[in-house]
């Protein structure tokens, strides 16, 4: 059967950047002599949705003028609908090495080489008008605008890319698929109509209940499509989601009614302008039909949505262009759940009924707290799954780092800490020690202000993997930096809990105490940067748990801890 109702992509052919093998081993000779650009996890989301033609039709990162024509007036420079720029930036050392009509190696951070760039454009990045021209706003606390002012590079580099192969990715390789595999899967079943869903989240019951709502209404087959680039810090873990995703799949009957397939992209949270990038993917993809939520790629959810952008202005957006692009595009409502009814029903009617709803974040710290999952918000397959992931606080990984000047009294209530909880076993405990961690894990760096911080991030580090196998981290650095401080607490807090004790014992307490004589040494000038001296510390803004030492013995300080963590239920 014909399926004549799945248009052509966008802008008339599915672009395939991958060479012939030929080519390939041409490329990989050639590499030798070669620049190269190390990509990150983004970029690398960038590069494979080019070159699979997710991102049909750009075949390579936008140049300069792409780029201007785009953020003004979302549309290439040949004045085809695109919203967004797709770019690739450098920082300002790489970009000093690098010309236009070079030839470079874009590779990964373990140097294997996908692709490479023939470079036609150079130039600086203006912040500013890229954050109001994607984002809509320059405001710091916009996650994608933090990320444009402190991580991404100075400048960005245009040009096609003659790819290899697609970047290496090793989980649930057979979900998986280009949008051409995705074309002649719909040819095959003979499906002619497909409504697309983009989800970034779990899929629960109010989102199933959308769905089959959505197909009911478009008369169309289901192509479920998470994105599963890196996602919010603190969110999720992919595998945990897919096994959900799997999960649900199970409740669609029959199961040819949908298809699940994950999307390597990496969200930007630029709210309306990435709805219509979501909806000119999913064109590519073969879809007919595109759902759009509220708040659809906003930085939040809920009731705080409206932080950057009106919850209806992705859909008005995209609709706004459903003719250009020849989709339909839906309008994802808010589903509540009525009692008396045992349904889900649109909110606005709901008519003064007694409703119930939950966010994703409340249902996982309901689980997290040990209780049962509600039917009426997801499928106990589905909470069977993140229970898994997700188990009861008693039993899950969690890092105690304290944090405080020098002879605040850190390690020895981080000691005493440490022997209480080995006393009463269940979970390994590692006492990660600033100076222990010091000599054993950082033994090349100095004093100087990077290398003090580049030491309590390894601390970090050390403490997530310890966390996420379900052990027990204790730290006692000094961290004087808030930034870092609330990085670590970002990527524990991914896999476990993150308790931060702020040892606030006075300066003046800690130089009489002075155990290693490092004040001394400061107040004349033999050490530099010393923290509390002629280098700040920054006071956490909210711990967990505040202790202050001058009056307070050790053993008091630590069993405030103890009292702390069976008080919130990570002890028994």
């Amino acid at each position: 059967m014909s399926n004549p109702l799945i248009g052509a992509p966008h802008g008339g052919e599915l672009v395939d950047l991958i060479v012939s093998e030929s080519r390939a081993e041409e490329l990989r000779e050639l590499s030798l002599d070669m620049e190269s650009v190390v990509l990150t996890d983004p970029q690398l989301s960038d590069l494979e949705l080019l070159a699979n033609g997710a991102y049909s039709p750009l075949t390579g990162f936008m140049c300069k003028n792409d780029c201007r024509q785009v953020l003004e007036t979302m549309r290439l420079s040949d004045g085809l609908l695109w919203p967004i720029p797709i770019c690739l930036d450098v920082q300002e050392d790489a970009a000093a090495n690098l010309s236009v009509g070079q030839t470079v190696a874009l590779r990964d951070a373990e140097g294997f080489m996908p692709a490479v760039m023939h470079i036609k454009d150079i130039w600086p990045v203006d912040r500013q008008a890229y954050a109001q021209g994607v984002f809509g706003t320059a405001d710091p606390a916009h996650p994608g605008v933090d990320r444009m002012f402190n991580t991404m590079g100075s400048h960005f580099i245009g040009g096609d890319v003659e790819v290899l192969t697609l970047p290496l990715r090793f989980g649930f390789r057979r979900l998986r698929h280009t949008p051409q595999e995705i074309r002649t899967l719909f040819k095959k079943l003979g499906w002619r109509s497909v409504v697309a869903f983009h989800t970034e989240k779990v899929l629960h019951r109010p989102d199933y209940e959308q769905t089959i709502r959505a197909m009911a209404h478009a008369r169309a087959n289901l192509l479920l499509h998470p994105v599963i680039g890196r996602i919010r810090p603190g969110d999720m873990d992919t595998y945990t989601r897919v096994r959900c995703y799997l999960a649900a799949c199970q409740k669609y009957s029959p199961g040819s009614m949908i298809t699940l397939s994950l999307l390597p992209y990496t969200m930007r949270y630029a709210g309306p302008r990435e709805a219509l990038l979501h909806a000119i993917i999913r064109k590519n993809y073969g879809c007919t039909h595109f759902i759009v939520a509220p708040c659809h790629a906003g930085p939040e959810a809920g009731e705080s949505c409206t932080a950057f952008y009106d919850p209806d202005a992705a859909f008005s957006l995209a609709a706004s262009y459903a003719g250009e692009l020849n989709l339909s595009v839906l309008q994802f409502e808010d589903l509540v759940y009525v009692e008396e009814d045992g349904a889900y029903v649109p909110k606005k009617e709901a008519n003064g009924r007694k409703i119930r709803s939950m966010t994703e974040e409340e249902f996982i710290k309901r689980i997290q707290d040990g209780k049962k999952a509600p039917e009426w918000f997801t499928f106990p397959e589905v909470a069977k799954e993140m229970e898994r992931s997700y188990p009861p606080k008693s039993v899950q990984g969690f890092t105690i780092f304290c944090t405080g000047l020098s002879g605040a009294g850190k390690s020895t209530i981080a000691g005493l800490v440490c022997a209480r909880l080995q006393e009463m076993g269940g979970r390994p405990v590692t006492f990660l020690d600033g100076d222990i961690v010091r000599k054993n894990l950082s033994s090349e760096l100095g004093f100087s202000k990077e290398h003090r911080d580049i030491n309590v991030r390894r601390i970090g580090f050390v403490a997530s993997e310890i966390t996420k196998n379900r052990g027990i981290a204790i730290c006692a650095p000094i961290a004087p930096y808030g930034a870092t401080r609330r990085q670590i607490r970002r990527n524990i807090e991914t896999h476990g809990g993150f308790i931060e004790i702020h040892v606030a014992t006075p300066l003046t307490v800690c130089e009489k105490r002075d155990p290693k004589g490092l004040y001394s040494k400061a107040r004349s000038g033999l050490i530099k940067d010393f923290t509390g001296i002629d280098d700040p510390y920054e006071e956490p803004e909210r711990p967990e748990v505040t202790l202050d030492t001058t009056d307070m013995t050790p053993e008091e300080a630590a069993q405030e801890v103890l009292l702390y963590l069976e008080r919130t239920g990570y002890i028994r």
